[in-house]
């Protein structure tokens, strides 16, 4: 809630979703009524979303290291203010840790700065990382355990890698759906264009004006 660039980027993508509604909306009409001026802005809009897509997937990939760094600090700041009270973040971020097993961003030492942890006699720790295969008896999905030893039973790996390990496996998918996505778009601006071209400048049927 506290993460500026968190904030940024729902507002980016709700307005890129309500400007592609807005588009959606526009090409309809400049379809039905046949109207260029408004398939010639949807041309234009479509074009402009796809470089910015190709443009942002450059940006992602040439700037992987000041994204993991900015998203280091993000997960940093929710792992030090983790009070265990099974909040919104809280349970995503016990919903990332139980399901790719691991603990932490970069391993389970960023679970050192926790009050909660640093404050209580108790030896404590993250319920959602928890080791399955240590786990004896009934275990909790989220807030905190307590250790029976001195040493954690939960998993090594930090979710960092365990997100870049499910990237790499399912990286098929995700160019197969961001091929997908462009080729619509491509077939939009093509058929648009193809109307424009089509659309007689003068027709004395309709009243609607044609530009």
């Amino acid at each position: 809630d506290n993460s500026t660039s968190v904030k940024v980027g729902c507002y980016i993508l709700i307005g890129v979703g309500a400007f592609s509604m807005l588009m959606g909306f526009l090409g309809c009409l400049g379809a039905i009524y046949e109207i260029r001026c408004l398939l010639g802005l949807y041309f234009t809009c479509l074009l402009l979303i796809l470089i910015a897509q190709i443009v942002a997937g450059a940006l992602i990939y040439f700037q992987k290291d000041v994204l993991n760094d900015e998203m280091s600090k993000i997960v940093t700041k929710v792992l030090d203010n983790y009070p265990g009270n099974n909040s919104t973040t809280e349970q995503a971020w016990d919903f990332i840790q139980r399901n790719m097993e691991c603990c932490g961003w970069t391993g389970r030492l960023d679970w050192n700065g926790n009050m909660v942890i640093v404050n209580s006699s108790q030896l404590l720790f993250p319920c959602s990382c928890q080791n399955i295969s240590l786990a004896s008896g009934n275990f909790s999905d989220s807030g905190f355990c307590e250790s029976p030893t001195a040493e954690w039973p939960v998993y090594d790996v930090g979710c960092a890698a365990s997100v870049e390990s499910w990237l790499l496996t399912n990286i098929g998918v995700v160019l197969g759906i961001c091929l997908g996505v462009a080729l619509i778009e491509l077939l939009g601006m093509i058929l648009s264009i193809c109307l424009c071209r089509n659309i007689h400048t003068e027709d004395i049927y309709t009243k609607v004006p044609k530009y």
